[in-house]
């Protein structure tokens, strides 16, 4: 599938369950000056996550967010938000994937669409994403297609991304970093 040449940079953080990513991929995207999107992707199935939900929004007040809903329409989003002047933090992919495969939406057809936006992004987007695959294989059919469509989308998000960073206890480990441009 050709990806489309683009304006914008693609971040990826990945990170385990309480890394630090997204607080790691916050001050990026806050770094860049330009107005700041927030791509929240959660759904709230229950009380423990729409108390998640409060909390991250409430750490976003008053610092200029703007927050826009995309549990499943990510790719749409990320190509209607991503204008000069903007920077876009998608959180997190992990979720979005679940609401695909919780909504029994062709995954592949839905990263391919995610991909096809990010290529043609005009603004900076960073997205967070959970490493999974350091734990040991899942012992039901639904968690294993899950690892295995998370693996696979880390790893095509992270091949066109410009800066691909892992945090681990807090602590950023620069896994890819932009080419610095030739002369």
């Amino acid at each position: 599938m050709p990806i489309p040449a683009r304006r914008g940079t693609v971040t990826l953080v990945l990170g385990g369950a309480r890394s630090g990513k997204s607080r790691f991929a916050e001050g990026l995207v806050t770094a860049t000056g330009l107005d700041l999107v927030y791509v929240a992707t959660a759904q709230a199935f229950d009380d423990e996550m729409r108390e998640r939900i409060a909390r991250h929004r409430a750490d976003r007040a008053g610092e200029g967010w703007r927050t826009v809903e995309a549990p499943l329409a990510l790719a749409g989003v990320v190509a209607a938000e991503s204008a000069p002047g903007t920077a876009l933090l998608v959180d997190c992919l992990t979720l979005w994937l679940t609401n695909v495969m919780l909504a029994d939406l062709d995954v592949e057809r839905e990263v391919d669409g995610l991909l096809v936006a990010l290529g043609a992004a005009q603004a900076p987007v960073v997205l967070v994403s959970n490493e999974v695959g350091y734990g040991i294989v899942p012992e039901n059919a639904l968690a294993r297609a899950f690892r295995d469509h998370q693996g696979r989308l880390n790893q095509l998000v992270a091949a066109i991304a410009d800066r691909v960073t892992l945090v681990a206890a807090g602590l950023p480990l620069n896994l890819k970093l932009p080419k610095e441009p030739t002369p």
